[in-house]
């Protein structure tokens, strides 16, 4: 099993990475699922979001989870890179990779940490406004929520 993690101001490279996991996870994979969340510009009115987070804190957080979701399901590898400081429309903001034997524990591995992600984990993002204004921080939603209380 080999796990990655960074929480990074880079942008990342999602063709590298998902080669760096394959070569990680060697020959006996059959899946490698792939999910890039990217900023919306939210039909114009953002310019930016700004995440911030506690060094430390976050890793020890996010990589909890990806050791449970290791864990949980069969996987070979698995990484998950989440960018912090001002990110603009159509940049990654977070990469999850899970690579496993079979398709459907690359997904639930995959689905759960992003559910865990969007939720849980501790970041905080501030809206940059189009007009210049800086906005509030922005929450979860109910429908996340949701979504990670599945698991």
């Amino acid at each position: 099993m080999s796990l990655r993690l960074s929480i990074q101001p880079e942008p990342f490279d999602v063709a590298a990475e998902i080669a760096a996991l394959s070569a990680r996870a060697g020959p006996g994979i059959g899946a490698v699922v792939t999910f890039t969340g990217l900023c919306r510009d939210e039909g114009g009115r953002l310019a930016a979001l700004e995440l911030e987070h506690y060094p430390g804190m976050a890793e020890g957080e996010v990589g909890r989870v990806l050791d449970a979701a290791a864990a949980r399901w069969p996987l070979a590898a698995a990484t998950v890179i989440h960018r912090h400081g001002l990110i603009r429309p159509g940049e990654g903001i977070v990469l999850v990779l899970t690579a496993s034997a079979h398709r459907t524990a690359a997904f639930e591995a995959a689905t759960f940490l992003m559910d865990y992600l969007k939720t849980r984990a501790p970041f905080w993002k501030r809206e940059h406004l189009a007009d210049g204004a800086v906005g509030g921080w922005v929450e979860a939603t109910d429908h996340d929520a949701a979504a990670a209380d599945r698991w």
